[in-house]
């Protein structure tokens, strides 16, 4: 992560290197001037963004022109769970729009 500020009563993550492993429709111009933002978390005590020299896996949608964060896990490929995980989401098939609403 390259810098963590609060902005407007909100915390702003800013990713230093970027991979998606499931990106959406979003497009590379998006994904290199990404910034992503934990509502109402100016104050929120996130032990995870205490190291920002770790790696991390980030998930978040898109709200409106916002990315919000949803969930933040420390990249740990040596622990079993994150494996496990990892695998799942890789293998995991989102459901299109089309299919969702046929």
């Amino acid at each position: 992560i390259k810098e963590v500020k609060k902005e407007n009563g909100d915390k702003k993550i800013v990713p230093k290197k970027k991979k998606l492993l499931k990106g959406g429709a979003m497009k590379k111009k998006e994904l290199k001037k990404l910034v992503l933002y934990l509502k109402n978390g100016a104050d929120c005590p996130c032990h995870q963004l205490d190291n920002l020299s770790n790696n991390f896996l980030i998930m978040g949608r898109k709200v409106k022109a916002q990315y919000l964060l949803t969930a933040i896990h420390k990249w740990d490929k040596k622990s079993k769970e994150f494996k496990k995980f990892m695998k799942k989401m890789k293998s995991y098939e989102c459901p299109t729009f089309q299919s969702v609403f046929k």
